[in-house]
């Protein structure tokens, strides 16, 4: 039987943020399709959705795949109907200095950040405007609007993806679909551990608040922005970052 909350897909929901964001969704009241990489981490997320009363579908795949794409879209709109928000959160990390950039590591850095959320924005946005509503919240970092030394990959990645929540934005608005991005600061997630000790040091004493974010923070700020509370917030970049950008 369809759901009858409101239907949500958070991608690269098996940990960290993605998680935190499933979890946040679920207790606000959607139907939340838990995508992930792994289909093992997809399926821990959505059982603990279930087993706190909420309602999750896990589909693993690669946003970086159309054929994946097509698979996590459908199984959205089966299991809890037309999409109402899509949180384009997938991502992975990669620390290495330019000069040993291999064209492999770039090009799968855009692959699965801006690749993957083009096409997930494409799959859910035509039945969005179809019915003149629509929430789009797309993950990306601080680091795309600052740079992270060894990062340029990962910061040019994420920088793509402001510039693209701000011309869709322009493009879809008038027509009822909202989109806005996230730019976290550095978080206390797997991604983040899994960079040196020394970059996590060098950064955390750059941080006016002196220590890095948790995935609930984030998760705070992608609530509100799907909430009706944030009906003025337009191709916006939002930045639970420590302090570590001041606009």
């Amino acid at each position: 039987m369809m759901s009858q909350k409101p239907s949500a897909i958070v991608t690269g929901a098996g940990s960290g943020i993605g998680r935190a964001i499933a979890l946040r969704l679920a207790a606000d009241g959607y139907a939340v399709l838990v995508n992930d990489l792994s289909e093992d981490r997809a399926l821990s997320v959505a059982s603990e959705i279930v087993e706190a009363g909420g309602a999750a579908t896990a589909v693993a795949g690669d946003v970086a795949r159309p054929e994946d794409v097509a698979v996590v879209h459908a199984a959205a709109v089966a299991a809890h109907g037309d999409v109402a928000l899509l949180v384009n959160n997938a991502g992975i990390a990669h620390q290495a200095a330019f000069e040993h950039l291999e064209v492999g590591d770039f090009d799968r850095m855009f692959a699965v950040h801006v690749r993957g959320n083009f096409l997930m924005t494409k799959a859910v946005l035509p039945s969005m405007l179809a019915r003149g509503e629509g929430v789009i919240i797309n993950i990306a970092s601080q680091l795309g609007q600052i740079g992270g030394i060894e990062l340029v990959h990962y910061s040019g990645a994420k920088a793509a993806i402001i510039g693209m929540t701000k011309s869709l934005a322009r493009e879809v608005s008038s027509r009822g679909v909202r989109v806005n991005a996230v730019a976290p600061g550095p978080i206390n997630t797997p991604l983040v551990q899994g960079l040196s000790a020394e970059w996590q040091e060098r950064k955390k004493r750059e941080l006016p608040l002196g220590r890095f974010g948790e995935p609930d923070e984030v998760a705070a700020t992608v609530a509100f922005l799907a909430s009706p509370a944030a009906s003025l917030f337009v191709g916006q970049t939002l930045g639970p970052n420590s302090g570590d950008v001041m606009l």
